[in-house]
């Protein structure tokens, strides 16, 4: 697909998707480094004193959000080329996914909680679960709602 700026006469080529496995890649990647900022954010907090109820819950929310809006920053640049595009309409999907998947952050994370023995890990199985499930919503619905590229359409030209 070409793109051409009829104001400077200059023709580039419309960035290209990596394809879905390169996107996988990417995103773990990514994702991993965000999970690390995630975690250090969550367990920093907790060492600060975060780690009663209601401030473990707090705690998470804030460790989600730093370390999801660092990935969808990176996964804008980096993995979707569909990213590279500017709109309300990413905005809108950015927040809307975000809101969602941090519900369901905190909310597994709190399960576990509740549901797991207590142990040295408990907090951390916990923050893993929950992060893994945040994840698996988050790639999913980057790939195919919010950086979602344009379908390619055959057009022909006809020249008179």
């Amino acid at each position: 697909m070409v793109a051409t700026d009829p104001k400077a006469g200059v023709t580039a080529a419309a960035p290209s998707s990596p394809g879905l496995l390169g996107q996988l890649i990417r995103f773990g990647l990514i994702g991993g480094f965000c999970a690390l900022v995630d975690f250090g954010v969550y367990q920093g907090l907790r060492a600060l004193g975060m780690d009663v109820t209601p401030w473990v819950d707090i705690a998470r929310a804030l460790s989600f959000i730093v370390g999801t809006t660092t990935a969808f920053f990176l996964n804008r640049k980096f993995t979707f080329a569909g990213g590279r595009q500017e709109g309300a309409r990413q905005i809108g999907g950015f927040v809307l996914l975000y809101a969602v998947t941090f519900l369901v952050a905190v909310g597994v994370n709190r399960t576990m909680l509740h549901v797991l023995p207590e142990s040295a890990w408990k907090a951390t199985f916990g923050w893993v679960v929950s992060q893994a499930t945040a994840t698996v919503i988050n790639f999913v619905m980057l790939k195919w709602v919010v950086f979602r590229e344009p379908r390619a359409t055959a057009t022909s030209t006809e020249e008179n």
